[in-house]
């Protein structure tokens, strides 16, 4: 015979495999099926973020999630509107294709509009993030791309905390490099290794 108090604690325990399948099934990421024309992309998701014209005569449809999304979608399409291919601009085998010396439209071609921006006097860079998946600590991860005269030096990456309680217009208060925020909490890490790498930079 089972006691009373035993039924609530099965009660509970299956409530918590519940909810852990259902947060699982949130955190995995199911690309978007392949579309086969530009008409279909186009029925399905809108008109692009923007629209990049391509030296071989072809056309990149960009969809963007940015500022609070972690995708970027990128269909690229032929002068007859046929699907070449698709991809994730910021999954982490694109995010690892930028480069130091690569110029903003660069950057931006290759991992879509960015989340914000910041300038840093005493550094002299301008740091563009893009709100990437959670793979660590805090309520959101950043990839950073730090410019000096238009031009890529090196990446970082940047956990976000909340402060004070819950966020509100955007992430607000995030970390950059020691000594650049202010004292906020986090802290960056080059997104990938690199032949060259220095512990904190490019």
């Amino acid at each position: 015979m089972h006691s009373s108090r035993s039924l609530p604690l099965a009660a509970g325990w299956l409530l918590f495999l519940v909810l852990a399948g259902l947060i699982a099934g949130c955190a995995s990421f199911e690309p978007p099926r392949p579309y086969a024309t530009e008409a279909e992309a186009l029925a399905a998701r809108g008109e692009p973020t923007r629209r990049w014209s391509n030296d071989d005569g072809t056309a990149t449809l960009e969809y963007s999630t940015q500022p609070n999304g972690w995708t970027c979608l990128m269909v690229q399409v032929d002068q007859g509107g046929i699907v070449l291919r698709q991809w994730d601009a910021l999954a982490p085998e694109n995010l690892a294709r930028v480069e130091r010396g690569m110029d903003k439209e660069q950057v931006s071609r290759l991992l879509g509009t960015h989340r914000s921006e910041q300038r840093f006097r005493n550094s002299g860079e301008e740091v563009w993030d893009w709100n990437i998946r959670n793979d660590g600590p805090g309520i959101a991860v950043l990839f950073n791309v730090h410019f000096i005269d238009d031009k890529v030096v090196r990446t970082s990456q940047t956990y976000v905390y909340p402060r004070d309680g819950a966020l509100s217009g955007g992430w607000g208060h995030y970390a950059y490099p020691w000594g650049w925020g202010g004292g906020w909490w986090g802290y960056p890490r080059p997104f990938y290794p690199h032949p060259f790498v220095h512990p904190w930079f490019w």
